[in-house]
């Protein structure tokens, strides 16, 4: 990746890359560590799951939870491990994709720090199989499957559909082309109906598109730094 891209540390301690090429930050300033666990993992990961049962009696057995989840922008892969701790804790079964046109390195990424907000072991394994998980889905444990789609969001295409969309897009302002109708209609076609679309803005043309599809819309607090953000559920029909 571009060499002159450099860490920066925001307002919680945690850092983020700054993208001289896109003139923005992987991650918000007043917060990289707060922005992800407030808009994705909490707003979106947890708020689905909450929505159904964890466990169900199966014969006796306990029958894990299993979560899918699409990420547009997959970044410094921050959201990635966050969630992958979150429910390899939990004992859910996560199947992950992250769609990257611009991959960062191995190297850079180790270079973020991440590894104080997660186990030693999703650090360990995230930074060892990350690259392979460039061309293949990878088992970074028992209860994680990862792979990176290294193309154009309107290249993307894929049989599954997601339980969860985390939309990590740089802002309208910088890359407006990952914001118009086509890209938010060809990313919430690969929605379940009664899935979860969750991102750090919200405008009024994210409203409409998302509406016009068949989404339910709920503004909700936003992270530092932003008053509101979106999460949207996808209607059943």
């Amino acid at each position: 990746m571009n060499s002159e891209l450099k860490i920066v540390k925001t307002a919680d301690g945690s850092n983020t890359i700054f993208n001289p090429l896109v003139g923005e930050n992987y991650h918000s300033i007043h917060g990289a560590l707060q922005e992800s666990r407030h808009v994705f993992v909490n707003a979106g990961l947890n708020y689905f799951l909450n929505r159904i049962p964890e466990v169900s009696p199966t014969g006796g057995d306990l029958e894990r939870a299993a979560v899918s989840i699409l990420e547009v922008g997959f970044g410094t892969g921050l959201n990635f491990l966050l969630s992958a701790d979150f429910c390899s804790g939990k004992e859910i079964n996560l199947n992950y994709t992250g769609i990257e046109a611009y991959p960062l390195s191995p190297d850079m990424i180790s270079q973020t720090g991440y590894d104080e907000y997660i186990s030693p072991e999703t650090w360990k394994n995230f930074l060892e199989k990350y690259a392979d998980s460039l061309t293949n889905k990878i088992s970074l444990n028992p209860y994680c499957k990862l792979l990176t789609a290294n193309c154009r969001l309107l290249e993307f295409q894929s049989d599954q559909q997601y339980d969860i969309i985390y939309f990590d897009a740089f802002a309208v302002g910088h890359q407006p082309e990952m914001w118009n109708e086509a890209a938010i209609g060809h990313t919430a076609s690969f929605l379940k109906p009664g899935g979860v679309f969750v991102t750090y803005a919200i405008t009024g043309n994210l409203k409409r598109s998302l509406k016009a599809l068949g989404c339910k819309i709920e503004k909700i607090p936003g992270a530092a730094g932003k008053r509101e953000m979106l999460r949207a559920v996808k209607l059943n029909f």
